[in-house]
């Protein structure tokens, strides 16, 4: 499959701090590729290595065949990039930035068309000010789509957005690959990594510490499953415990939780409970997450 990043050994060093310690990674063409990673994990970092924006102190990175700092001019042609923080003039209108952005490439595709994508048509004449936060949002995406690029870089989509704009955002970045973009996105929301992205790299301390499918990560972990419920009267919890695949059972007052490996421990807990006549209610199930896998493998303590 033909490659649209290809890092290699990737090390970038601020003083004594070492912000990327030779990374590689691929991204296939076509593909939404997720980097998380905790505060001062080097992200931002190894996208702007990636994206010509810094260059790195070792290492090689081609991007589209291109090396991002000799090819800089050529490569920006071909790249959008959406970044977690920016600005627009004040009294700005939609259509005219849009105008503005098409005039900085020698290819530009209709802006009205990036409207509809991304759910913003009839808002040309709409001062971005004015916009919600989530319509700005969806301005900043449709400026880094103005080149029909062929690789879309998205730093933190959703950051400071309500779930509702969130979600449709989402939508946004899949109708992005429908159209045979490739999409390379950083974000601190573990939900956002597992619903959108074919891959996920998890970075600590500059490093690669995971990189696979959301599934294999999380199959990777092993973690338990669980399936908590009340019952109407006493359990015999040794009947659970001698279940295949249960690891341990937990019970305060009527609340009872089953700990266990596999998704079929959820169906034998059920069984065992309808044969020992056990009446039961608020029966919830929880299967590893992309968050638990992030959380093993980087910490569980706050960084700044």
């Amino acid at each position: 499959m033909p490659m649209a990043v290809t890092a290699e050994s990737v090390r970038k060093v601020y003083g004594d701090t070492v912000a990327v310690d030779g990374v590689s990674l691929d991204v296939a063409e076509g593909e939404i590729f997720g980097i998380i990673g905790p505060n001062g994990a080097g992200k931002t970092t190894l996208i702007e290595c990636v994206e010509g924006l810094r260059r790195p102190d070792a290492g090689s990175i081609r991007v589209l065949g291109l090396d991002p700092v000799k090819d800089a001019y050529e490569l920006r042609e071909r790249i959008g990039i959406q970044l977690q923080s920016a600005a627009l003039p004040e009294r700005i209108r939609v259509g005219e930035a849009l105008d503005l952005f098409s005039a900085f490439y020698q290819r530009s595709m209709d802006w009205r068309t990036l409207l509809e994508l991304v759910g913003l048509q009839g808002s040309e004449r709409a001062y971005v000010t004015k916009l919600s936060g989530g319509q700005r949002q969806r301005v900043f995406i449709a400026l880094a789509l103005v080149n029909d690029p062929d690789l879309v870089f998205m730093d933190e989509l959703t950051a400071g957005l309500d779930p509702q704009a969130r979600r449709a955002m989402w939508e946004v970045v899949r109708g992005i690959r429908e159209k045979g973009k490739t999409v390379v996105l950083t974000t601190h929301f573990m939900e956002e990594a597992e619903r959108l992205c074919d891959r996920v790299a998890i970075i600590d301390h500059g490093r690669i510490v995971a990189l696979d499918t959301v599934r294999g990560l999380i199959g990777s972990l092993g973690a338990e499953y669980r399936v908590a419920f009340s019952a109407d009267g006493p359990v015999e919890t040794k009947s659970l415990q001698i279940l295949p695949d249960v690891i341990r059972v937990e019970q305060v007052g009527e609340r009872v939780v089953v700990y266990g490996r596999g998704s079929a421990m959820i169906g034998a807990v059920t069984d065992a409970l309808k044969t020992d006549g056990i009446r039961f209610r608020d029966l919830r199930t929880e299967q590893p997450t992309l968050e638990d896998v992030f959380l093993t493998l980087t910490g569980r303590e706050m960084r700044e």
